[in-house]
């Protein structure tokens, strides 16, 4: 079994900055692209960064230049530097990792979501 565990969760003032860690745990051979989602009240889920295993990066527009996604494989864990923070980052962040366990199994993983709240 494998599960993500998320932390980092916090409330930022505009212009703040947080940082968001997932650590993927439990019965795994390799991780592929490791990512970040997030999903504000009333909209739907949406990419903010990804990281294939490869080192590539991809980051949604509205977060570029502010954001910014890192790799620790030996831990398992990616993060997520949230730099220049705005309202409308507002949401609930979840972490991905598309995981080849054990069994040699590919499957899609989700974290527990993180709320982050920037507010004056």
């Amino acid at each position: 079994q494998v599960q993500l565990v998320e932390s980092g969760e916090g409330l930022a003032q505009p212009g703040g900055s947080l940082r968001l860690s997932c650590a993927a745990a439990g019965s795994i051979l390799s991780i592929n692209a490791m990512g970040w989602y997030r999903q504000a009240p009333g909209k739907q889920r949406e990419l903010v960064a990804t990281s294939t295993s490869g080192g590539s990066t991809n980051y949604a527009d509205s977060v570029k230049g502010r954001f910014t996604i890192s790799r620790d494989n030996a831990k398992n864990t990616v993060y997520l530097q949230m730099n220049s923070l705005k309202p409308e980052d507002t949401a609930v962040y979840y972490c991905n990792a598309r995981i080849i366990t054990g069994w040699g199994l590919l499957n899609n993983y989700w974290g527990q979501g993180t709320q982050v709240t920037v507010s004056s």
